[in-house]
């Protein structure tokens, strides 16, 4: 069993958005021929602008297929007070998709999506009780010994850097929630930072815990923090005995995105702890002259 995945967040269609840079990225995911786009929130700068709403449909299109997509507290309209709160999802799902939870099924591999983003607040996130019901419904039909993958918009760890960020306000329910599903990757974005880790940094009494894959902004002007001005996305390849996720970040001088880390994970519900030698990323040169 082999699957790629293209992870990107964070597109924010409107003023911030990188027209060229976002054709580059279409170009290198054609070439990629991922198995699943991800796209994990913040389509849009505001949702409240019909514009901003037609350039990103139309940029979709350029991407490959199949495509997996989440919702992002951007996706939701901020002046438009009514529809912030009645209506949130609305315009999104008219024009990205009628699917707040989106499940992607292949054999050996589920992917599934929850929708972290409401109007109540104006950046924070949060999955109430249906969401966290129908996630772990989802996961429990999952086959044994299958990767599990969620993917959300909003982060449920904050990286070195980003402190105060708000990241999902019951950020330890879903934790835990994530742990007792098997879940084995969490894709997410938000901080426009990206952060590889897992949730037993923060929770070491977790069963397993959870790689946390985190994209920056693949194609605005909001790169955050030691990311500023800065656009990046994930390759991920899933086999059966690891999760290897490549980084990859636009280098102006190059004119692409170029891989900058490659990170190496078994595949713990494989009951595989260690990697053989040919597996691992770097081989160490012991020969001292």
């Amino acid at each position: 069993m082999r699957y790629v995945l293209m992870h990107v967040s964070d597109l924010h269609a409107g003023p911030p958005f990188r027209r060229q840079l976002a054709e580059q990225v279409a170009r290198e995911a054609h070439d990629l021929k991922p198995d699943l786009l991800v796209a994990s929130g913040d389509f849009v700068q505001r949702a409240d602008f019909a514009s901003q709403w037609r350039t990103i449909t139309g940029y979709l299109q350029t991407l490959p297929e199949p495509r997996l997509v989440v919702a992002g507290n951007h996706d939701v309209p901020l002046f438009n007070v009514f529809n912030r709160l009645f209506r949130p999802y609305s315009a999104y799902k008219k024009h990205i998709s009628p699917e707040l939870n989106p499940i992607f099924e292949r054999p050996g591999l589920a992917v599934v999506g929850g929708c972290t983003a409401h109007g109540l607040t104006v950046d924070g996130g949060y999955i109430n009780r249906r969401q966290r019901a129908t996630l772990e419904a989802r996961f429990s039909h999952v086959p044994a010994g299958a990767c599990k993958i969620a993917v959300l918009h909003h982060h449920v760890v904050n990286p070195p850097g980003s402190e105060g960020r708000n990241m999902i306000k019951n950020a330890d329910q879903v934790v835990e929630l994530l742990d007792r599903c098997g879940v084995e990757l969490l894709l997410c974005g938000h901080i426009h930072m990206s952060y590889i880790g897992t949730t037993l940094d923060v929770r070491p009494d977790l069963r397993q815990g959870t790689i946390i894959c985190q994209s920056g902004t693949t194609t605005s002007r909001r790169g955050k923090g030691r990311e500023h001005g800065k656009n990046s996305y994930n390759v991920i390849e899933v086999t059966d005995r690891a999760i290897k996720i490549g980084q990859h970040m636009f280098m102006e001088d190059a004119g692409h995105f170029v891989a900058i880390a490659e990170h190496v994970f078994p595949r713990r519900s494989a009951g595989v702890y260690m990697l053989p030698r040919a597996e691992r990323v770097v081989e160490a040169d012991l020969n001292t002259d």
